[in-house]
């Protein structure tokens, strides 16, 4: 079951973060950030061994008790973060990778609309159905 979803921006400040449940936020919050490090190690490894730069996801970043966590890195440097739960064996590398691209596939038509600011906050209803319909579809 994903337990958050989150979108980061270039600069590492959070443009949407999804929780459940609610009370522990602030736990993910800290989970996604100290995963940017994590990002960052693997985004200059990457570029260091010249690998496939189409390559985007990132595969899992860190395994705690409780969560896997796993990232994906746009072309514009924009980062997706999806924390699992560990007790969800039954979920596989496969399907992990096809919820990114739903999640960068939503995340661009985001972009993609003239009412919005890059940078700022997403804010968008149909981009938070198709977060809550994933956390509900891997549950």
């Amino acid at each position: 079951m994903a337990v958050c979803i989150a979108v980061i921006a270039k600069e590492n400040y959070p443009l949407y973060i999804r929780s459940v449940p609610i009370q522990n936020e602030l736990k993910f919050h800290y989970t996604v950030h100290t995963s940017l490090d994590v990002v960052e190690e693997k985004i200059s490894a990457v570029g260091k061994a010249m690998a496939d730069q189409r390559e985007l996801y990132l595969g899992l970043l860190y395994p705690t008790e409780d969560y896997k966590v796993y990232g994906y890195v746009t072309n514009s440097k924009v980062k997706f973060v999806i924390v699992v739960d560990s007790s969800n064996t039954s979920l596989r590398d496969n399907e992990i990778r096809s919820m990114f691209r739903k999640l960068h596939n939503s995340f661009t038509d985001v972009m993609c609309n003239p009412f919005y600011n890059p940078g700022d906050t997403i804010q968008s209803k149909a981009f938070d159905s198709m977060v809550s319909a994933m956390m509900v579809q891997v549950s």
